[in-house]
């Protein structure tokens, strides 16, 4: 039987780990009182008693817990943001190249990815391996998520009876240009220019596209949209989760893989300008799921169970 412990279990990303994990016969998950939910001592127990950790904690609070693990066997899954960039943690996208996969399923400690970096990468990571698109490339990307990637906080603010209205529109924020899910976008693909970044949190639960438009004359190597179709369609060949869509509706709404770990990628376009797009479920393929496959994968388990 695997031990599990979910320390954040209260939280979006905790709860639907622990709703996932709890219909699995090969998962026992470890509990703890909800007096002692915070308590170091029971915590540092649960964690070196389990053969799986999901941090699901603020940044501070997951460096914290890290501090706590004494077992050179328990695989650790942070989905904070503390460890997307540091020296010894395995970026946890198995799909964006064999070296990242083979790093988590090597790997004790395994920074999951933002929601919003998860999608950037998917999309630019093939282009800069391939030596199309430049690392110095003055890169944009827009994006909207369900507002359930703004915490419990932001959830209750957005199911409160008496809200502003305001809330009923698309509200774009990040507007010092510094979100921070910026650094891992840049490191993961070796950018020498970081990103202009512009998300928005919308009035729907949850769903995302993030989309990165391109000049094609400002690209390293001479490429159609169908070119780019098929670069990711090779790249991407055998994902167990990442495939290459169409959008013949003209449309692309954001919600149309809630509830899966699936994440679909779009080329549109025209001569001149290419449109890449990819679309999933912020708290899957952006959050929950990617870490539970990260744990199948770390765990020697076939990567989509729970999935």
């Amino acid at each position: 039987m695997i031990k599990v412990f979910i320390d954040g279990s209260a939280g979006t990303t905790g709860l639907r780990i622990r709703e996932m994990l709890g219909k699995r016969e090969d998962i026992s998950l470890i509990a703890l009182p909800e007096q002692l939910r915070k308590d170091v001592a029971a915590r540092r127990d649960a964690i070196n008693g389990a053969d799986a950790v999901f941090l699901c904690l603020p940044d501070d609070a997951a460096r914290e817990a890290v501090g706590l693990v004494e077992n050179k066997n328990t695989v650790v899954i942070d989905a904070s943001t503390a460890h997307r960039t540091s020296p010894g943690w395995a970026y946890g996208f198995p799909e964006l190249s064999a070296r990242h996969r083979a790093a988590i399923v090597n790997g004790k400690r395994i920074a999951n990815p933002g929601c919003y970096a998860s999608g950037f990468l998917a999309l630019v990571y093939p282009l800069v391996a391939a030596g199309v698109l430049p690392k110095d490339y003055p890169l944009v990307c827009h994006a909207v998520s369900g507002y359930s990637g703004a915490g419990k906080k932001g959830i209750a603010e957005y199911e409160a009876e008496n809200r502003p209205e305001s809330y009923d529109t698309p509200r774009l924020y990040a507007l010092t240009l510094s979100h921070k899910h910026l650094p891992e976008m840049q490191a993961v693909c070796g950018l020498t220019r970081t990103p202009v970044f512009n998300p928005y949190v919308c009035d729907y639960y949850c769903g995302m596209t993030v989309n990165v438009p391109l000049f094609s004359d400002l690209l390293a190597k001479k490429v159609s949209v169908a070119d780019v179709k098929e670069l990711l369609r090779v790249h991407y060949a055998g994902a167990h989760f990442v495939t290459l869509g169409e959008e013949p509706s003209g449309y692309v709404s954001a919600n149309t893989l809630n509830g899966t770990n699936r994440m679909e990628l779009l080329v549109n376009g025209n001569e001149r300008q290419i449109l890449l797009t990819a679309r999933f479920d912020n708290l899957g393929k952006g959050a929950s799921g990617a870490a539970i496959q990260n744990m199948n994968l770390a765990l020697g388990l076939d990567e989509g169970l729970s999935l």
